[in-house]
C-alpha cells in the first residue's frame, strides 16, 4: 500500500522540478511512512511513498522492467499476483523483486492496456512507457483506491490525493460551483468531478493514457446487473452454498501479506462474516478491533464483543469520548483534503488509528450493503409507495407536515423524529432523487435559501449524475438501478473514500473482501429477490451465514456507523462550529446566505430542530475551505 504521484511535461519538454515532485510526495507521507522513492528523467518524474507489506526488503518503488524502458508506481494490493508471476516467468520475464508491483509492470509488457483484465485486487497505478512516450493510469474496478489528475500548461499531473495534485504550483485552487452544489446535497462530490475546477478523479474501471496526443480515457469494465434479471425462478438454497464458498475464498485470497493482518469488527452482518471466515483461515489468533461510544444510543460495541467471543478473535475495543473528538475535529483537514460530510469518518479514523497500534493490515466489511441490498432506504422505497397509495392526498400535503412539527426533537441515534422527517422528504419526487434525498444532506428547497443568488444561474440539476447512472445501467428493475447507482456513487464517493482517507491517515491498509472481483461477479449475477425479499434486506447473505454467526447478529437491524454529532454540535464542538460559521467568514466567502445559516444554528442550539446533517456538512466545508483555499496550505 502506497501513495503515488507524477509530473509529465510533454507539452513543453521542460525538465521536472524535482523540489516540486518531492513536495508532492511529501504531502502523502502518511500513506507510506516506511520509505519514499523517485524516478526522474527530463520532462518526466514519478514519486512514491511506501507502506511496506509485501517483500519488505526489496519492494522499493518506482520499479523498472529488465531494460528500464518502463517504470511503475503502484498503490494497492494484487491478490492473484503469485499465479500471474508464474505465468509471466514461463513467458520469459525476469523478476528482481517478490512484489506484486513488478508483476503489474511485466503484465503490461505482455498485454498492454489489457493487463488490467487479469488483476484481482485493489489498485491505482501509473506506468511510464519510454519507447511509446506514454503515461498509463489505471484504477481498480470498484474504486477502492483513489487517483486524481489534471492537465496544465506544461503537461499532466497526477496523485493519490487531491492535496498532492494541489501541491503543484501550476494548479489553481478555484472552487467548482457545480461540485459545491453536489457536495451540499450528497455530502461528497461524485466522480469524476472534484471540488477544485479542472482536477478530476479517474473513474473506477477506467484506464487513462497521456501522450503528446493529449488525454484519452476508456473503461475496461463496468457493473452489469442484467444477468440477474434473466434467471429462471430459484430457491435461495441453490445459491447459499455458492455465496458462502465465494466469500470464504475471497477472504483467504486477501490474507496474503508479509505482516500480521487483523479485522475491523463492528458487530454488523458484513464485518462479522469477514471475521468468522478469517478466524477459520488465518494461521494464528486474529486480532479484531471495534470502537464504541459513551452515549448509549450510539454504542453497539456489545455486538462486536459477542461476535469476537463466538468466532474466537482476540478482541480490542476503543471507547470514543466527546473530548477525543473535540480535540481531533479542528485538525481533520490534515488528512481530509476534500469537503466530506459523512460524520462516520471520525470514528473510522479513530478505529484505524487504534488498529494501527497492533497491525499494518486489516480486513473490513465494506461493500456488502451495496452488493446485497443492505440499506434500509431500499425497504423505505417500498414503504413510501404504500404510503402514497393508501394515505389520502390531503393528509400527506397538510396534516402530516403539521403533525411532524409536533414531534419532540431527539438527538439520539437515528431517532424517531429524524427518521420520519427523512422519510417524508422522499415523497412526491422521482425514485433516483428520493434515494439521494434520504442518504444525503441539503434538499434543493433548502439550498434555494442557503446559496447566494449569483451562484444559481450556473448550477445544473443536482441529481443529473444519478440520472446518468440510471440510464447507463443495463438492468430494468428500479431497485436494481438503485443498487447500481449506489455502487457508482455512494459506495465509491462516500464509503470507500471515507475508509481510504481515515485508514491512510493512520498508515493502515484496509482490504475489502466483499469487493473482491469474484464476490462482485457472484453478487451482480444474483436475482434481486435473493437480496431484498419483501422487507428483508441481505436475504441470501443472512441465509448463507446463519450457521456461522449468532442469531442475534443475523437478525439485528442495520444502524450504520454513526456518531453523536447532534449533541456534540451543542456542547464540545459548539465554539469551533460558531467560529467557522460566523457572519464574517460566511460573508467573506460569498457562497452562502448568513441569515439562513444563523437560522439553522439557532434551531439546533435551542433543540427546536435536529439540523445535524446540514450543519455538519457546512461545518466541514468551512474547515476545508479555510485550510486549502483561504490559507492555501
Amino acid at each position: 500500500m502506497c501513495g503515488i504521484c507524477g509530473i509529465v511535461n510533454l507539452k513543453s519538454s521542460q525538465s521536472v522540478n524535482q523540489s516540486v515532485l518531492h513536495k508532492m510526495t511529501q504531502a502523502m507521507k502518511h500513506r507510506g511512512p516506511d520509505e519514499q522513492g523517485f524516478y526522474h528523467c527530463g520532462p518526466v518524474g514519478l514519486g512514491s511513498r511506501r507502506l511496506s507489506i509485501i517483500d519488505l526488503a526489496g519492494g522499493r518503488q518506482p520499479i523498472a522492467n529488465e531494460d528500464e524502458s518502463m517504470w511503475i508506481v503502484f498503490n494497492g494490493e494484487i491478490y492473484n499476483y503469485r499465479e500471474l508471476r508464474v505465468f509471466l516467468q514461463k513467458k520469459g520475464h525476469a523478476f528482481r523483486t517478490q512484489t506484486d508491483t513488478e508483476v503489474i509492470l511485466h503484465l503490461y509488457e505482455e498485454f498492454g492496456l489489457e493487463c488490467v483484465q487479469h488483476l484481482n485486487g485493489i489498485f491505482a497505478f501509473a506506468i511510464w512507457d519510454i519507447p511509446r512516450q506514454e503515461l498509463t493510469l489505471a484504477r481498480d474496478r470498484m474504486g477502492i483506491k483513489p487517483l486524481y489528475y489534471t492537465e496544465t500548461t506544461n503537461g499532466f499531473i497526477f496523485g493519490s490525493e487531491l492535496k498532492v495534485v494541489m501541491a503543484h504550483p501550476e494548479v489553481k485552487r478555484e472552487i467548482d460551483l457545480i461540485s459545491l452544489n453536489e457536495y451540499l446535497s450528497f455530502e461528497y462530490v461524485p466522480t469524476p468531478r472534484t471540488i477544485i475546477r479542472h482536477i478530476h478523479r479517474l473513474e473506477p474501471g477506467y484506464v487513462l493514457c497521456y501522450s503528446t496526443q493529449g488525454v484519452q480515457r476508456q473503461p475496461y469494465w463496468n457493473i452489469s446487473l442484467a444477468r440477474s434479471e434473466s434467471r429462471p425462478p430459484v430457491d435461495w438454497r441453490d445459491y447459499a452454498i455458492g455465496l458462502y464458498e465465494t466469500l470464504k475464498t475471497s477472504v483467504k485470497q486477501e490474507l496474503v501479506s508479509d505482516v500480521p493482518v487483523g479485522v475491523l469488527l463492528s458487530g454488523g452482518l458484513d464485518s462479522s462474516s469477514i471475521a468468522a471466515f478469517m478466524a477459520e483461515l488465518y494461521p494464528g489468533t486474529v486480532d479484531s478491533f471495534s470502537v464504541g461510544f459513551e452515549e448509549s444510543s450510539f454504542d453497539e460495541s456489545r455486538y462486536a464483543r459477542l461476535v469476537a467471543q463466538h468466532v474466537g478473535t482476540r478482541h480490542n475495543e476503543l471507547i470514543l469520548t466527546s473530548q477525543m473528538v473535540a480535540e481531533m475535529v479542528p485538525t481533520i483537514t490534515n488528512f481530509l483534503d476534500e469537503p466530506f460530510g459523512d460524520s462516520s469518518l471520525i470514528p473510522t479514523y479513530f478505529l484505524s488509528l487504534f488498529a494501527r497500534g497492533h497491525v499494518k493490515v486489516v480486513l473490513g466489511g465494506d461493500g456488502g450493503d451495496e452488493l446485497f441490498a443492505g440499506y434500509p432506504t431500499l425497504t423505505a422505497h417500498r414503504l413510501i409507495e404504500y404510503y402514497e397509495r393508501i394515505v389520502p392526498w390531503q393528509v400527506r400535503a397538510s396534516i402530516a407536515p403539521k403533525t411532524l412539527d409536533l414531534l419532540p426533537v431527539s438527538f439520539n441515534n437515528i431517532s424517531f423524529d429524524f427518521k420520519i422527517r427523512r422519510f417524508l422528504a422522499g415523497r412526491g419526487v422521482p425514485l433516483q432523487v428520493r434515494h439521494h434525498r434520504w442518504l444525503g444532506s441539503f434538499l434543493d428547497e433548502e439550498k434555494a435559501l442557503l446559496l447566494q443568488d449569483w451562484l444559481k444561474p450556473v448550477l445544473r440539476d443536482t441529481y443529473s449524475q444519478a440520472y446518468h447512472h440510471a440510464r447507463e445501467c443495463d438492468a430494468r428493475l428500479p431497485l436494481n438501478q438503485l443498487l447500481y447507482n449506489d455502487m457508482k456513487m455512494y459506495l465509491e464517493g462516500d464509503i470507500l473514500y471515507k475508509v481510504d482517507r481515515a485508514s491512510m491517515a493512520a498508515s493502515l491498509e484496509v482490504r475489502v473482501p466483499f469487493l473482491n472481483r469474484e464476490v462482485v461477479h457472484f453478487a451482480t449475477d444474483l436475482p434481486l429477490e435473493l437480496k431484498l425479499r419483501r422487507l428483508t434486506t441481505k436475504y441470501l447473505l443472512k441465509k448463507s451465514m446463519s450457521q456461522k454467526l449468532p442469531r442475534e447478529i443475523i437478525n439485528r437491524p442495520k444502524k450504520g456507523f454513526n456518531m453523536p454529532v447532534a449533541r456534540w454540535l451543542t456542547t464540545e464542538l459548539r465554539d469551533v462550529v460558531l467560529e467557522m460559521l460566523s457572519e464574517e467568514r460566511i460573508n467573506r466567502q460569498g457562497f452562502f446566505n448568513y441569515t439562513y445559516v444563523r437560522e439553522l444554528l439557532d434551531q439546533h442550539l435551542s433543540h427546536r430542530r435536529d439540523n445535524r446533517k446540514v450543519l455538519w456538512t457546512l461545518f466541514i466545508f468551512q474547515l476545508w475551505y479555510d485550510r486549502y483555499v483561504a490559507k492555501g496550505s
